[in-house]
């Protein structure tokens, strides 16, 4: 994941808006696309053209084809705003006036992308101390006429944009800039500046403060500095083939490919000095398969708990897939398919699934798709009960994703069908609802249909369809699939603290519940008070007479 700390600063030289303008956005937690755009100032439109420019990247970068590249996107995108310009500036004014310089930096995984038009700079100061500038004044080169761009966006219908690429490490600072920040600076006192790690707003202020008004013209500064890149474009850069066939008696770095253990032939069971294997390989070669099996692998090696078989990304491979322990044994569903699950294997089955998940959430990560066809069961030699683990590595994300209804239907939570974020709540939904099932062979809900949008009604209570189950595991089962998330665990600990807790747990009633049940005590006691009222009042009235 890119992290980095940013600032940034836009300072008019007068109270009006100014000429500068500038932004930045970071695009799914890996992508840094910032640009700072100078107006020219004898351009009618300067302002407008800065304003309309850093609008246009920002917003394109977001839905840029996933195909092009990133220096491809930059240029295509960068011809096609000048050409804008150009073009509105002779419809309207018969003459350039929608001209503005262009300073675009993007980040993506350890490359620094950079493309500029005009004298606005991108310097980048290296963790060891090292301070050059990336991009290149596009003036004349006489030095009264320094202030007069040979280069800028809109000033001509065709440009020819160069971008640098720039191998970057974890401490370097980029920096965007436009003249009227550099010009009140020597380069080294500028560097001075940056090493301190001052912000863009106190550098800003620092030189509009030290400097004559006449001298100061709009000023406009960016800082990013490094404290994290994102590892997953190393690896899905890597140029690593993906196989597009997989036979039986293949070998692959080793491993014997044995046989496929899904009808896609993409998982498999291998052989390598006499130890059994599962391979996983991509489905296919395109991007989107691509990035979510490298992502799938990046996980894998985050992911230690014994709740989940071990896996692992080999350091040297000649073709895309990642290895996992093969665990003798069946899914859940397999497993249930003429029994339900004993209470007492229910209860270490939730146990079970609280601590897979509460290690996930250490890592800031969420199964997605809990469902009985992702637990594997199994036994070990000569013990009678059973074992569970995890599987299902592809179906992980990054806990608070809006990831639309990613997931089993049956097993959401009502807020996911809304468009809600997948959180601890909803990953217990996900867990009660397999308890539920795994008890009574029911679902709470019924099963629900893909694309499908439920309507949630109070379920029948899973110790009315088994009567093996305690009242304390029922009320567990009960509040984890509440349909309102305020009456539901909101975090795994509290899930597994009533889990262990049996003699704690408070009786759960829905809403619906009539206050008999839910409270037996409490209504013979009121019914008895309002009879006593009435018997007095009777008696009252009798004697009055």
């Amino acid at each position: 994941m890119l992290k980095l700390q940013a600032s940034e600063s836009i300072l008019s030289k007068d109270t009006t808006t100014g000429d500068d303008a500038c932004a930045y956005t970071i695009i799914d937690n890996a992508l840094l696309v910032s640009v700072l755009c100078d107006g020219v100032g004898s351009a009618a439109r300067g302002g407008t053209a800065a304003r309309q420019v850093v609008k246009f990247f920002i917003d394109q970068f977001k839905n840029r084809p996933r195909a092009w590249d990133i220096p491809k996107t930059m240029e295509v995108f960068t011809r096609h705003i000048n050409s804008l310009l150009f073009k509105e500036s002779m419809t309207q004014y018969g003459k350039v006036e929608l001209l503005t310089t262009l300073a675009l930096a993007v980040v993506e995984g350890d490359k620094l992308h950079t493309l500029n038009l005009g004298d606005s700079r991108i310097y980048l100061l290296k963790l060891t101390g090292e301070f050059r500038q990336l991009s290149t004044d596009h003036t004349m080169d006489d030095e009264h006429l320094s202030h007069i761009l040979t280069s800028a966006c809109g000033l001509s219908e065709n440009i020819d944009p160069v971008i640098t690429t720039t191998t970057i490490e974890i401490g370097d600072t980029a920096v965007l800039c436009s003249d009227g920040v550099y010009n009140l600076f020597s380069q080294s006192d500028f560097c001075d500046l940056i090493k301190k790690g001052l912000g863009a707003s106190s550098i800003v202020h620092h030189a509009a403060h030290n400097c004559k008004h006449e001298n100061r013209d709009d000023m406009s500064l960016q800082i990013f500095r490094i404290e994290s890149l994102d590892p997953l474009h190393a690896m899905k850069n890597s140029p690593l083939p993906i196989p597009q066939t997989l036979v039986e008696g293949q070998i692959i770095d080793g491993y014997t490919l044995i046989s496929p253990l899904m009808e896609h032939k993409r998982i498999w069971k291998a052989l390598k000095d006499a130890e059994y294997y599962v391979m996983k390989f991509p489905m296919n070669d395109d991007q989107d398969s691509l990035d979510a099996f490298v992502r799938e692998a990046w996980y894998v090696k985050q992911i230690s708990h014994k709740a989940f078989g071990r896996a692992w990304v080999p350091d040297e491979r000649s073709m895309r897939y990642y290895l996992m322990e093969l665990v003798e044994g069946i899914n859940l569903r397999e497993y249930l398919k003429h029994r339900t699950l004993s209470v007492d294997n229910a209860i270490e089955l939730g146990k079970f699934l609280h601590r897979a998940e509460a290690h996930l959430l250490h890592l800031g990560l969420v199964h997605g798709d809990i469902k009985p066809e992702n637990i594997l069961v199994y036994q070990r030699k000569g013990e009678a009960g059973v074992r569970f683990k995890m599987i299902d590595f592809g179906s992980i994300v990054e806990i608070f994703s809006q990831n639309s209804r990613a997931g089993t239907p049956t097993y959401l939570a009502p807020e996911r069908f809304e468009g809600s974020v997948i959180n601890e709540s909803t990953e217990i939904f996900s867990i009660g609802v397999t308890l539920y099932w795994a008890l009574t062979a029911q679902f709470p809900y019924g099963e629900i249909e893909p694309f499908q949008t439920p309507s949630f009604k109070t379920p029948k209570r899973p110790s009315k369809l088994n009567s093996n189950i305690p009242l304390w595991l029922d009320s567990v089962i009960m509040r984890s699939i509440a349909i309102l998330p305020e009456r539901r665990y909101r975090h795994y600990s509290e899930l597994f603290y009533d889990l262990k807790s049996p003699e704690k747990v408070k009786p759960f009633f829905c809403t619906s519940t009539p206050f008999i049940e839910r409270s037996p005590v409490a209504f013979y006691k009121i019914g008895f008070i309002i009879l006593l009222l009435l018997e007095i009042v009777t008696f009252y009235l009798y004697v009055t007479k």
